[in-house]
This record gives C-alpha cells, structure tokens and sequence, in this order.
C-alpha cells in the first residue's frame, strides 16, 4: 500500500524589496504654495504594495505603534480588496486617522521585516488608502453611561485620545482647549502635509459620544484642574503639551525679523502669515525646523532659506522624511554651527554662528558639541525663525500636582497610569502625535480604573468603538511593544 504523501510544506511569501512609488507633485511647482506634495495611491498601485507585505506571524508593525493599530490586518483587507473593511480596523483604534496617515512618523515602517532586504511596507500611506477608498465616515458608539464626569485638559492628539478612550466607555467629558481650534501643535504643521480640515474629519466621529468640546477657554490661569474636581469633575486629565517656545539666549534676539517658531507656523495656518525676506535663517534641526524651513521657503517668494544646525546631519532628530524634502526643495543645511548673535541696526541684518566639534557620545548615544574658538562666521539674512524646542505653559497649575517635566518639555504625573499629587488628576504627552495618543491611552486607562473603583466595579477593556460586541484584545502573535 503507497505511503500516504505528507502535506506540502507552507512556503512563506516571496520577500519584494521594492515599494510601490509614491507620487510627489512637481518641486518648481510645490513650493510656490502650499498644496499638498504626497499624492495617494492609486487602487491599483495600493493594492500591489499591500501585497508586498508577508503577513508576519509575530505582526512587528503592530508592536511598533504607541496605540497598537492593527496594521498587518488593513494591510491584507487591502490586499485583497476590501477596502470598507480596512477603513473599519485603522478606525477601531484609532480615532485620528485622517492626521495620522499623514503625519505619523512610521514607527511601524521601522520595525518591518521587509526592511531588513528593501524599502519597508509604505505602511501609513496604506493607511491613507483605507480612509480613501473605504467607507471612513464612521460614527463611534458610546457603552452604557457611567454618569461621571472627566475633564480633558487640552484638545491636542493626547487630549482627543483621551476623551475618545473614555468616550467610548460611557463617561461623559469635556474638553478645554485654549486655542480656537482643536487640535493642539497639530495646528502649526503646514498645509502641504494636513490640515485642519484633516482634524475637523476625525472629531466628527465623536458626534455621538457625550464628549463636549469647550474652545477658547484656557485652563490653569481662572481654573485649576483642583478647581475642576470641585466643581463636579471627578477626573482630571491634563494634556497641554508644549505649547510655548524656548530662547536662544543670545544678543539680539529683540530685533525685528526673529520670529519664534511655533507662532509664525500657527499664523500662517490661520490665513495670517507674516511677512518674511529674501534671505531667511531657521536653527534648531527637530520636525518644528523643517515645518519652518520648508514654510518660509513657500512665503519668501524666491528666496533663500538656510538651516543652521549645531550637530550633524546623522544627529538630526526631524523625520527623514521631513529632511529628504528640504533638502529636494533646495534648502541649504549649516551642520555643527551654534548660534552666537543676531546682528543688525534695528532689524536682522545678520547671525554669527561658531563652528561645533562634536566630541564621543555621551550615555544616550548623543556626540558632545564643544564650541571651536576664532571659528564665528557671519550669515547675512533679514529674517531668523527661531524652533530650538518648546516647553509647557504651566501658568497657574496647582505645585501640589507634582508633575514631572519631561526632558522634551511636556509635563506629565509620576504615579502609576501617570496619575499625579492631586488624586484623580493625571497628566501625560509624547514627542509625536501617536506617541501622545499612546501616553493618553495609557492615563484614561488608569482613569477609568479610579473611576470604577470608585463604582465598586473593576476596569474594562475598551468596548468596541462601533457598538459591536466583545471589547479591544491585541492581534494574534503580539508579544511586547516595541519603543524607540
């Protein structure tokens, strides 16, 4: 009697190095405005790159992300074509999509397999796609209401997480955000990458939860988040990001023609440029430096546009993809110059800047910079824009909060779920929009634990955002985040 043959042994897909290109409009043309410079995919182009994905069984992507999105799962939904069914998981946990398929930084891109041989799986544009072509106009669904009531300090990505995890939950909350539009630092990144239309889609999916969005109301000077628990809130989470500019320090700096960064962004967003030269200098070398480099560049009217940076180029913490494009639009890099003066009679006619020799890496891997003497050099511009970091606004906030400021600048509590001094009052951010997203999702967590202890019942789970059953789990194979 013939053996019986053993089933044929699973082959793993064949590993494709090449990403489908994604389209760019035309540099002599995209810096003449501020129109969008990445085009989407195509369906045709969308689906050959999502196919290039091998499906890993442990899905590194996902462990990559600060919130989880289950990406290797719209991947292969569109793969295959269903594109309603991808637009339905980007949005399951994550409620700021429309932003983040722009915006993200790619954490998942960098841990993809398929980096390892090539260009990794054009994971966020994918995600753009789902939004695209699927049916995106969702509406999340709130549980069963817990009749408490939480304040979200802050209407920037980590506070819009926030109100969206407890939401979703049943809690009913309110959102003070100082500006007049939502959306915190997301509102000073320029038009050719989102905007604000971008946040107005995603905040239109919370209509149904009982989430309030209160604007123009800045919390911490006429009410403290103490004052808030007094008046009813039982939970407190504050969220206010770095929403003010650090100095240089340097002589100068008064002059006419030095703009702080994150003001002359947020002006330009709001329809209200200001006016800039011919010859303009940018320092600092993070996102908010290339947001500024690459904006200027559009309002100079063939001008010229110089970054000045005190490390190396390899040092630079911006997203390369940011840096890629400066350097396509043609702007000029200054690597391992520090700003000494800003000269001029009045207004800016100049900055002297000393040359930096960067010396072995410290304990996190960063090289030393040592000012090299009789190196100054003066650089002639008209205008500076300053973007050497931001820092929180902390006027008014209780000292018995005992916050802990990151090095980067936002504040956040030091207890357990970032609970701060004040029972019941949290706090937390991120260096990026998603890892914001991420921080927050892990405070309204401990919120909704206080909260619930606070019922007599334990935490949940987050329940399906879209009213279905069962409640949020992570996706088979998940085994650790993964954090940079």
């Amino acid at each position: 009697m013939p053996a019986t043959p053993s089933p044929p042994a699973k082959v793993p897909p064949k590993l494709n190095p090449v990403r489908v290109p994604i389209a760019e409009e035309a540099i002599d043309e995209r810096t003449t405005d501020f129109r969008e410079v990445l085009h989407a995919y195509s369906k045709e182009d969308a689906v050959l790159e999502a196919k290039r994905c091998i499906q890993c069984r442990r899905p590194w992507c996902v462990e990559a992300c600060p919130i989880s999105n289950d990406a290797r799962e719209y991947i292969r939904l569109v793969a295959v074509e269903d594109f309603d069914g991808a637009a339905k998981v980007t949005l399951r946990e994550n409620p700021l999509a429309t932003c983040l398929c722009k915006v993200c930084y790619r954490y998942c891109e960098d841990a993809c397999v398929v980096k390892k041989k090539g260009v990794p799986i054009a994971i966020r544009h994918l995600k753009r796609v789902a939004l695209d072509y699927g049916r995106s106009d969702l509406v999340y669904v709130p549980s069963k209401p817990k009749d408490q009531r939480v304040a979200v300090v802050g209407g920037g990505p980590a506070g819009l997480m926030a109100a969206w995890e407890l939401g979703v939950r049943g809690y009913s909350v309110t959102v003070f955000e100082a500006a007049d539009r939502l959306g915190g630092l997301m509102q000073t990144i320029p038009a050719y990458r989102m905007t604000n239309a971008d946040v107005q889609t995603d905040t239109a999916r919370f209509r149904d939860l009982d989430v309030t969005f209160v604007t123009g109301e800045a919390i911490g000077r006429a009410r403290s988040p103490a004052r808030l628990l007094e008046e009813g809130y039982r939970a407190v989470f504050v969220s206010i990001g770095t929403s003010t500019h650090r100095t240089l320090e340097i002589p100068g700096e008064a002059k006419e023609g030095v703009l702080p960064a994150l003001p002359f962004l947020k002006a330009v967003n709001h329809g209200r440029p200001p006016p800039v030269g011919k010859e303009i200098v940018v320092i600092g070398g993070g996102d908010v430096a290339m947001d500024s480099v690459r904006t200027a560049l559009r309002l100079s009217n063939g001008g010229r546009v110089t970054l000045v940076y005190r490390r190396g180029r390899e040092e630079m913490p911006a997203d390369s993809e940011e840096v890629h494009g400066a350097e396509e639009e043609g702007i000029r890099f200054r690597f391992q110059r520090a700003p000494v003066e800003i000269v001029g009679a009045g207004r800016v006619e100049g900055l002297v800047v000393q040359e930096i020799e960067l010396g072995p890496p410290d304990a996190g891997g960063r090289r030393s910079p040592t000012p090299k003497p009789g190196s100054e050099e003066t650089i002639p511009c008209d205008t500076v824009i300053v973007a050497v970091g931001q820092q929180a606004d902390l006027e008014g906030f209780d000292p018995e909060l005992d916050l802990r400021i990151h090095r980067q600048g936002w504040p956040e509590g030091k207890g357990s779920g970032f609970e701060t001094g004040i029972p019941g009052v949290f706090a937390a951010g991120g260096r990026s929009v998603v890892y914001a997203m991420g921080s927050a999702t892990q405070a309204a967590e401990a919120i909704d634990r206080y909260l619930s202890a606070q019922r007599g019942e334990p935490g949940t789970a987050r329940p399906d955002p879209f009213g279905g059953e069962g409640t949020y789990h992570l996706p088979v194979g998940y085994t650790a985040p993964i954090r940079s």
